[in-house]
């Protein structure tokens, strides 16, 4: 059986839509591209992926709608939505292994991990993962703190061999505007001169990235576990270009 690979979107700095992004390409990959997709929610103690998924279950239970969407999803797919499993850091790896034994096909586990790097739990969970992308903004403070993150994932662990860590991508999260400025390619220059690459596809600042499955089902939804985004609110939002940027690295 072919063994899934370990992928954390991660960073010490919160508010950068690692969660988010988790929640998204784990949709994208699983209910659009057709591969088999497990979720760690690791962010002790709030649990958000979780609590989503929670969300996601008691709006489809209240309308019809999203009930006939997701049994035609079903229908189309042929398997249910991916699992989402709760877990300290520190057992993290521990109870993605003991889930990978009981023989559900995957491809991908995805693991939402807390925003610090103190905790030596944390470190041994992040040395594990096969593949780091670390969301950055184009704030002086979200940037300095991504960057340590980063310099350190990349200086005591991926270059000392004392990790399973194959490749560190950083992923510019919440751009204004349709095109990066030129701020953008001064940071850009920084992190290059650190030997550390920076994902092509970009994801823009938009509303669209938080609004989830409403109880009446009157909105179209772009966050949910249980459903990919809608493909109208999709466009421009790179989402698509973003997985297919991925899976080139990923496989």
């Amino acid at each position: 059986m072919k063994e899934p690979l370990f992928v954390a979107f991660s960073t010490q700095k919160g508010g950068t839509g690692k969660t988010t992004l988790t929640v998204l390409v784990a949709s994208y990959l699983h209910y659009v591209k057709g591969y088999n997709v497990a979720v760690l929610d690791c962010d002790f103690p709030q649990f958000s992926i979780k609590d989503m998924r929670e969300r996601d279950l008691k709006s489809i239970e209240q309308n019809e709608h999203f009930k006939a969407l997701a049994y035609e999803q079903f229908k189309h797919l042929g398997k249910k939505a991916y699992p989402i499993l709760e877990s300290r850091p520190e057992q993290a790896i521990e109870n993605a292994g003991r889930f990978i034994k009981t023989g559900m096909p995957l491809d991908f586990i995805f693991f939402d991990l807390p925003g610090t790097v103190n905790n030596s739990g944390v470190i041994n969970t992040i040395a594990t993962m096969d593949y780091i992308f670390c969301p950055i903004v184009a704030d002086r403070v979200v940037m300095e703190s991504s960057l340590r993150f980063a310099v350190i994932v990349n200086d005591h662990l991926i270059s000392t061999g004392k990790s399973n860590i194959k490749g560190l991508h950083l992923l510019w999260n919440m751009v204004d505007g349709r095109e990066k400025t030129d701020l953008y390619h001064v940071y850009e220059k920084v992190v290059g001169e650190l030997g550390i690459s920076i994902l092509k596809t970009f994801l823009p600042d938009s509303k669209r990235f938080r609004r989830e499955v409403a109880e009446d089902g009157t909105k179209a939804m772009f966050r949910s576990t249980l459903f990919p985004p809608d493909k109208t609110l999709a466009k421009g939002s790179n989402i698509d270009r973003l997985t297919d940027e991925l899976l080139t690295i990923l496989k």
